[in-house]
């Protein structure tokens, strides 16, 4: 009886490790993504606010505000959604849907390539292109 209360306790203990290796990266572009976006050299942004939301005031030199995309509704209860996105403290700006596909998506993946971002693109070091 001793054994099987020792093996259910390890099994236990070691399920969370093994289920804490499962990761999903998805990056700007991919259907699904939602966060912070840079805006930088991009266009100007078409907003869902005229002013940033800020939740919880910041003690100190104000931050200096974020753009991000948001699901439908996030937003709307920003409260609820900050802490996912870590922007509970700090001005944020919503951008509107539209404007991130029909502008910031292209305007990205044209700087994307012209800078040589050819990942995934066959540019890579991979199988046939050893070293002499």
């Amino acid at each position: 009886m001793k054994r099987f209360l020792l093996a259910a306790a390890i099994a236990a203990a070691t399920a969370p490790a093994l289920a804490a290796d499962v990761g999903v990266s998805v990056t700007i572009g991919q259907p699904g993504f939602y966060g912070r976006i840079d805006i930088g050299t991009f266009p100007h942004p078409v907003l869902i606010y005229p002013e940033p939301i800020v939740i919880y005031p910041v003690v100190g030199p104000v931050p200096r505000p974020i753009y991000l995309r948001v699901p439908p509704g996030h937003a709307r209860d920003w409260r609820k959604h900050c802490a996912k996105y870590q922007a509970c403290g700090q001005p944020v700006y919503f951008v509107q849907e539209t404007w991130y596909q029909d502008v910031y998506l292209p305007h990205y993946r044209n700087y994307a390539d012209d800078r040589g971002d050819r990942r995934g693109k066959g540019g890579g070091r991979g199988k046939g292109h050893g070293r002499d």
